[in-house]
């Protein structure tokens, strides 16, 4: 039986975790969550090293067992591959996280973060997101959403992988709790546009502090990408890389060197 190391960044006790959990557990998967204590969404790619990193036992909502942590979800990988539970991981599952992950939302998320560091270990990770409304409270209906990425999960692992890099994925699925997904396309990274805007406000000793906001992301509509895929009701899956080189600038400026 494959044993599962089951994280996210919007909290050990997020209702995205526990469906999925149901979900690679009904696949008779052996499923351990190891999640942070609190909200990291947005926390990109950290790794605490100033502080010590505690781990207690919290009961989810089912009445299953889970474990969480004070670190960030990179830091639940690291603790979980390290010996931190006196267990082995044959891979890694970051999610169910309530908003997609898509283009450069992937320099953020603290879900991409987790699989990422898996990755850099040398283990398989699979990030799941769910293109639900923005700004909603967690409380989707991730049934479907938990067992189509199952199925997804389970075929990726069968694929021969000879690149240790190339077995970290990044899974987005439309939300359609009827599951009426059109199919799954691999895609590439796309274009995400984001509205930000900076409020600077005083507190009640006039004091000045600011809050970063803004309205929903958006993105360029191309063929092939991860956003394209979801909003024409496909599910994207996109292989990711350790690799970060700008390899056509790169070749560009070895030529100017010869």
């Amino acid at each position: 039986m494959k044993k599962i190391l089951l994280t996210n960044d919007d909290g050990v006790r997020a209702p995205g975790i526990l469906a999925m959990a149901q979900a690679l557990r009904k696949a008779d998967f052996d499923v351990t969550i190891l999640g942070p204590d609190t909200n990291w969404s947005a926390s990109g790619h950290k790794k605490t090293m100033n502080k010590p990193l505690r781990i207690s036992k919290v009961q989810l909502a089912d009445g299953s067992w889970a474990f969480a942590t004070d670190g960030a979800p990179s830091d639940c990988v690291a603790l979980g591959l390290m010996g931190a539970l006196d267990m082995e991981f044959d891979f890694i599952v970051s999610g169910i996280n309530n908003n997609a992950n898509i283009g450069s939302d992937v320099s953020y998320s603290g879900t991409i973060a987790a699989v990422l560091e898996a990755g850099i270990m040398g283990k398989p990770g699979f990030a799941v997101s769910v293109d639900a409304p923005e700004y909603n409270d967690g409380n989707l209906d991730y049934l479907s959403t938990a067992s189509k990425a199952m199925e997804i999960i389970i075929k990726l692992l069968e694929m021969p992988m000879e690149d240790q890099d190339m077995n970290v994925w990044n899974i987005n699925l439309p939300y359609f709790p009827d599951g009426s997904y059109k199919g799954v396309q691999f895609t590439r990274l796309g274009k995400r546009y984001y509205h930000d805007f900076l409020l600077r406000r005083e507190d009640p000793f006039g004091r000045p502090y600011f809050w970063i906001g803004g309205e929903q992301p958006t993105g360029l509509m191309e063929d092939h990408t991860d956003y394209g895929a979801l909003k024409t009701g496909f599910v994207s899956v996109t292989p990711l890389h350790i690799d970060s080189t700008n390899y056509a600038v790169l070749e560009k400026l070895e030529k100017n060197l010869d």
